[in-house]
């Protein structure tokens, strides 16, 4: 039995990948923004061993998240959001999609009891991403919500491959699960949910050599190339140094 922590499982791809690692007889801890969320992903997902509630659009709220001391075998790191619409801050001042997509997968990275593996779930979208690390935020470059989405993809991609180079005794990778029928994706979308979310918990918890190789990008249970945005180290090294000063927490 694994223990693993899937954030933003209240609904979606996220709640999917939790249901199909307590199929397989796994210790599934959830993640929900706030209580109400926290019950309906309980009742979603029965047997689930319980659920850590934590908006990650707050640092105060994702370090709490992270002070319990639990020990992981496995975090996916699910849970994102996109702006459809004007630019978004939150109460800490950070540009929400960053915020939430990338600053919250750090932190908790970074504060957890390090884990065995981490699943970084980003989107194919982040082909169409930037990482401009002296404008994380887009305060400098046109807003545009759609474009802020791909920017934070990358960059999860790009914590991914820093997180397998930094920390060779943890099995970092990452998936892009397609275009699926959630409420995000929408009711058109190509892939079902199943789909969607198999490769992430494969990942999570499969002893398979293909899935123990740190440093890899995935699609349905096939291996994509490397994204050229996200691979070169010094980029990696510039976002973790960002996360960190804004955090004002490093890596150990």
């Amino acid at each position: 039995m694994t223990k693993v922590l899937v954030t933003g499982s209240a609904d979606g791809i996220g709640r999917e990948t939790a249901r199909q690692l307590v199929a397989g007889g796994h210790e599934v801890t959830l993640h929900a923004r706030n209580d109400v969320r926290a019950e309906a992903a309980l009742h979603a997902v029965p047997g689930a061993a319980g659920v850590v509630v934590g908006d990650l659009a707050s640092i105060e709220e994702t370090r709490k998240l992270a002070a319990s001391g639990t020990r992981y075998d496995a975090v996916v790191h699910n849970a994102g959001v996109a702006v459809d619409g004007p630019r978004v801050e939150t109460a800490d001042g950070l540009e929400l999609t960053f915020q939430v997509n990338v600053l919250a997968a750090y932190l908790i990275s970074a504060l957890l009891p390090r884990p065995g593996r981490f699943v970084f779930v980003t989107s194919g979208m982040a082909d169409g991403g930037r990482i401009e690390l002296d404008d994380l935020q887009r305060t400098r470059r046109r807003w545009n919500g759609t474009s802020a989405y791909c920017d934070s993809k990358l960059a999860g991609l790009a914590l991914a491959y820093a997180f397998a180079r930094r920390w060779p005794d943890v099995i970092s990778t990452a998936v892009c699960p397609g275009w699926v029928r959630s409420r995000m994706g929408g009711p058109s979308a190509p892939t079902d949910i199943a789909t969607g979310a198999a490769t992430q918990a494969w990942l999570a918890v499969s002893d398979d050599a293909a899935a123990l190789r740190s440093g890899g990008y995935w699609r349905h249970m096939r291996p994509l190339p490397a994204l050229r945005g996200a691979g070169d180290p010094a980029v990696q090294d510039g976002l973790l140094a960002a996360c960190a000063g804004l955090t004002g927490t490093d890596l150990t």
